[in-house]
């Protein structure tokens, strides 16, 4: 199976032995961050830095001039991914032998909606999501098929892998995430992701003031302690009906969203350019694996990558629907230290392919330790 590796442009621009370390995990490919939201990440072998702190949402390469009569607009880097981060990059693993293809983060920005508060996803108590851009409203829709375009075909890339290109709602890993306290499911995470900016409260063709009391009291028993379970309690909550109008809006907008970005790129690449979506197959899900309805994102991409820190139930809805040069790529975690099994590596990829995968991901050869690289090297060969 052809394996991919993730990785950032600060874990190799700097170290000259990274691009021959990750050649020598067995990997075809690399997946290289070419725009991505603020972190603070772990580089275990540089020879100048351990932690790099990415301040806010960015390009990892200089923004085009494109831009400068926009309102909403991509900031370059900072001193964490100075320059053409990316290209540097690109070029040092490309002489390795490496396939590179970019990694286009896209709906989760925390500076646009810091710069802009009004893009933001709002929720049924008012409060803002500035991580979470809402993708209903058109000025947002144009930024990111124009960042998804841009981003995505750099100069040395062969292929994209496109990120959270769909709602992104409350999950979201903030700096001292206090979240946690009371333990939503997927229906607590859906009603509170759901958005009521103007354009959301017009577009689910109910009144926005009451479903947005409806939500809240849909909410009541989980902020009690209630079982939170799956779409059955949002339909319990909202009415059949209402849920209903509700995950139609919202799917109807991602489907927009995922079929303009994927055209915006195809127009800007090359002939033979891969366009692949980091995807789950339940479509009222949100966040960095947009939930998408399997049959028509494969109509439109040329694959996905999906998932499967907690097991591969996900590949076969996605296998269902795909084509003979389909790409269904398993997501599988090598960094022991994020909940990852490299030692299972073989395993986990036998089941993956089991289920239709035909590629591999590891995340993340960048953050891994030396002994996780060891045994995802030891993993792959048995693959």
């Amino acid at each position: 199976m052809r394996a991919s590796a993730f990785v950032y442009p600060w874990d190799v621009n700097g170290d000259p032995e990274a691009p021959g370390r990750i050649a020598s995990l067995g990997v075809a490919q690399v997946t290289l961050a070419a725009a991505y939201h603020s972190t603070r990440a772990l580089t275990p072998r540089h020879p100048r830095h351990r932690i790099v702190t990415a301040e806010y949402a960015a390009v990892l390469y200089p923004p085009g001039g494109f831009w400068s009569d926009r309102d909403l607009r991509p900031h370059p880097a900072g001193d964490w991914a100075p320059g053409d981060a990316f290209g540097e990059a690109a070029s040092a693993l490309a002489s390795a032998g490496l396939e590179v293809h970019s990694w286009v983060v896209l709906a989760h920005n925390s500076r646009l909606g810091a710069e802009h508060p009004e893009t933001s996803v709002v929720n049924a108590y008012g409060d803002r999501y500035p991580w979470a851009p809402c993708i209903a409203q058109p000025r947002v829709r144009a930024y990111l098929t124009a960042l998804a375009a841009e981003a995505a075909v750099r100069p040395g890339a062969t292929g994209t892998e496109l990120e959270s290109l769909g709602w992104y709602g409350l999950a979201h890993l903030h700096a001292h995430d206090k979240t946690g306290g009371v333990r939503l499911g997927e229906a607590g995470q859906y009603l509170m992701s759901l958005c009521f900016c103007p354009a959301c409260g017009e577009g689910y063709g109910v009144d926005a003031g009451e479903l947005a009391a409806g939500v809240r009291a849909a909410l009541e028993p989980v902020w009690r302690g209630a079982e939170d379970g799956g779409w059955e309690c949002v339909e319990r909550g909202l009415g059949v009906e209402t849920a209903a109008a509700t995950r139609a809006w919202r799917e109807s907008v991602a489907r927009r969203l995922q079929e303009e970005a994927v055209r915006a790129v195809r127009g800007a690449a090359p002939e033979g350019f891969r366009v692949l979506l980091h995807a789950d197959p339940v479509s009222y899900h949100c966040g960095a694996n947009a939930g998408v309805d399997p049959a028509h994102i494969l109509s439109r991409a040329d694959g996905v990558v999906v998932p499967c820190v907690d097991g591969v139930h996900r590949l076969a809805p996605f296998a269902e629907h795909a084509g003979e040069r389909t790409v269904l790529a398993a997501n599988l975690t090598v960094v022991s230290g994020m909940g990852g099994n490299p030692a299972n590596l073989a395993a986990d990829a036998a089941r993956a392919r089991a289920e239709g995968a035909n590629e591999l991901r590891l995340y993340h050869a960048g953050l891994a330790s030396d002994a996780d690289l060891a045994a995802a090297r030891e993993g792959l060969a048995g693959v």
